[in-house]
């Protein structure tokens, strides 16, 4: 019967972990940050990403529909539909606690709302010119939805058992939708490059939230297994 190493020894090896969590929610809440100060102050970043803007406006139809998206009835039926796959799928197997995964991805969707909209009234920021006149852009909700709903159901997917060659194929597709309808934004003129690059710092921390739950409920693989799978003896197979 294995011995579980102290409580003292599981601590320590859980630093790294919370480490790394840390600089994973860190990082992006500083950058967002300092971005949401230049955007209130009018500092120096915001000439440098109205040049930016300039250069990479050109209203066409596939940055309109890149753009699209970003949109609550494209990216939310997405999340939904993995929310509902993997709620299934671990009910099914009898996972412990099969529901608070897609609580989490859940969770994180509902939140978009409501940390965008008041950074919205606040920062009071003005389009592109290549919008009607309006304020309220910053941050890009379409950039938050995107990376929230595409983010979340690949963190719950990959949660699930799957060869290495299909997480490849799903952390790829995410990346492509989000970056498609970030760029799709910017160049449409949808959105400064600012305002999706704040979304991304903000889509960042609650994705942390979402992994972390998300790793919890991953199925552990037991000692028995790894044993048995490396051709020596273990208590439920017995000598190979």
């Amino acid at each position: 019967m294995p011995v579980s190493p102290p409580r003292a020894l599981r601590t320590l090896i859980g630093l790294p972990v919370l480490a790394g969590l840390c600089v994973l929610v860190g990082l992006p809440v500083l950058v967002f940050a300092l971005i949401t100060w230049q955007v209130v102050a009018d500092g120096p970043l915001i000439g440098v990403d109205e040049r930016l803007s300039r250069a990479l406006v050109h209203p066409d139809r596939p940055s309109e529909l890149l753009a699209d998206l970003g949109n609550v009835q494209v990216a939310v039926p997405v999340l939904v539909v993995a929310l509902a796959y993997v709620a299934w799928h671990g009910r099914a197997r009898g996972v412990d606690r099969w529901w608070l995964p897609p609580l989490a991805g859940a969770l994180a969707m509902a939140l978009v709302p409501v940390l965008v909209a008041p950074l919205k009234a606040w920062t009071d920021r003005p389009g592109t010119p290549a919008v009607p006149p309006a304020v309220g852009y910053y941050p890009s909700g379409h950039t938050a939805t995107a990376l929230v709903a595409y983010g979340a159901a690949t963190l719950l997917l990959l949660s699930l058992p799957r060869s290495p060659a299909v997480r490849r194929v799903l952390v790829a597709l995410c990346a492509v939708l989000v970056l498609g309808a970030s760029y799709g934004l910017v160049r449409r003129g949808y959105h400064w490059p600012l305002d999706v690059v704040a979304s991304w710092c903000l889509g960042a921390v609650l994705l942390a939230g979402v992994a972390l739950v998300a790793g919890r409920g991953a199925p552990p693989v037991s000692r028995s297994t790894r044993r048995s799978s490396s051709g020596t003896p273990s208590s439920s197979t017995g000598p190979s």
